[in-house]
């Protein structure tokens, strides 16, 4: 597991999983995504460690590789 606490903007959490911003949204509001972080008033950003914990556990359940 990656211990980074880098934060990631929302352009390169669409870069990394090719989603829109609109389907970004849904998801978080699904609790399906990671949450975003308040960074500014008008500001968000993701954990980049919990954004590729996702990314690798949607390719490990495309492989099925999760019990």
């Amino acid at each position: 597991m990656k211990t980074s606490k880098k934060l990631v903007r929302l352009t390169e959490v669409l870069t990394r999983t090719g989603y829109s911003k609109a389907w970004i949204y849904k998801l978080i509001a699904q609790g399906r995504f990671p949450q975003s972080v308040k960074i500014g008033a008008r500001s968000i950003a993701f954990v980049e460690s919990e954004i590729d914990d996702w990314i690798d556990q949607r390719i490990a359940e495309s492989r099925g590789e999760v019990a």
